[in-house]
Order: structure tokens, then C-alpha cells, then sequence
């Protein structure tokens, strides 16, 4: 797990506050797909943190399955790719490091960084990709009632960043306060729910 310790340095750019990041740590950057994840990994990748994909990690370790002709992706055993990882991740990395997926909340990460999106909005950005009706549907579901959370386990701490109408650089620079800032939760009452906000 990660330290916290009385610390006024700065990582890759990123302000570390009182986090003692010198052994580097392991962030899921997890949301529904179009809620910019890989974008966001990307802006991190400049800043100089290390950026791994599960499909990567689970190529590396034999767990990359076969197409799923429902929506195209890849099957990938979560459960199976955890149990290969958690013994060899107890050891920190050298620095800063993004496990980027929409399934990266089921590794034994030390945080987890969940991207929301407005589905309506969402809804806009998947059918611009062109996806089918029926995933662009399912995608909207699983953000209308924050899927990521629903599946939540262990203790890690998580966090939620709004990228309806956000620039990715307002982003990133809230993701490296909350690195700052030690991996704080949420404060209570701060979670998204949009079904709350269509029903106001």
C-alpha cells in the first residue's frame, strides 16, 4: 500500500504534497469506454508517468481471450489476471504508473480513478465513433448508473472526475491535486448520479 509522509516535492510535474511517491505507485484510470481514459492516459504519459493498458498486461500474462461478437472487444479474465499480478504489484514501481481500462478497478491498483461522462453527452461521443445502437445503448446504461462503482471492491481509495465539459488538461490537473493530496476519497455527498440530475 502506499505511504503517506510529510513531503513537498514534485513528480513528473505533479505537486506530491504530503504523499512520498519516491517509490511510485499503481493508478487504475477506469470509466465507461468515451469518458476519455485514453486521452487522459496519454496526457500522463507526456507528464512522465508510466502508461500500461489491461489488454497489454493481459497479453503479457496469457489472459487475452477471444473476440466477444457482442461488442467486439476482447475477453479478458479479470479475476485470473488479479491473482497473477497481486504478488509481483506488492513491490512499488519506480515512479508514477496508469493502468488504463475500463477494467483496470479490478487490479490490485493503490488508487482508482474513475472518468464520468453526461450520457447524453457520452451518447454523442459513441455514436460520433460509430458504434452500433445496441453498444452505444449498453455504454449509456452502464454510465447512467455509474457501473465502476457497482463493481467496486477491496479498500483502495477511488475518486470520480467529471469529463462531460472539462478540457483533459483541467482534468489531469485535478487527478495530480488528488495525487497531492494522498489519494483522498471523496468527501461525502460528492459522488455523480445522474439520474438525481435529469430528475432536478
Amino acid at each position: 500500500m502506499v505511504n503517506i509522509a510529510p513531503a513537498t516535492r514534485s513528480v513528473h510535474g505533479f505537486p506530491t504534497g504530503r504523499r512520498n511517491v519516491s517509490g511510485g505507485f499503481r493508478l487504475a484510470l477506469t470509466g465507461t469506454p468515451g469518458t476519455g481514459k485514453s486521452t487522459v492516459a496519454q496526457a500522463l504519459c507526456d507528464a512522465g508517468f508510466e502508461v500500461v493498458t489491461v489488454e497489454s498486461l493481459a497479453e503479457q500474462h496469457g489472459l487475452l481471450g477471444d473476440v466477444d461478437p457482442s461488442d467486439g472487444a476482447r475477453v479478458i479474465d479479470t479475476d485470473a489476471l488479479h491473482d497473477v499480478l497481486v504478488t509481483p504489484w506488492e513491490s512499488p514501481p519506480r515512479g508514477p504508473s496508469v493502468v488504463d481500462g475500463h477494467l483496470s478497478h479490478h487490479l490490485p491498483c493503490d488508487a482508482v480513478a474513475v472518468l464520468r461522462c453526461s450520457p447524453d453527452i457520452l451518447e454523442a461521443r459513441l455514436t460520433d465513433r460509430g458504434y452500433s445502437e445496441g453498444k452505444v445503448r449498453s455504454n449509456y446504461e452502464w454510465e447512467l448508473l455509474g457501473g465502476a462503482w457497482n463493481e467496486r471492491e477491496g479498500d483502495s481509495p477511488w475518486r470520480e472526475f467529471d469529463t462531460s465539459e472539462c478540457s483533459i488538461g483541467s482534468v489531469v490537473a485535478s487527478l495530480g491535486d488528488w495525487i497531492a493530496d494522498g489519494f483522498k476519497p471523496n468527501s461525502p455527498g460528492s459522488l455523480i448520479d445522474w439520474v438525481a440530475s435529469m430528475e432536478e
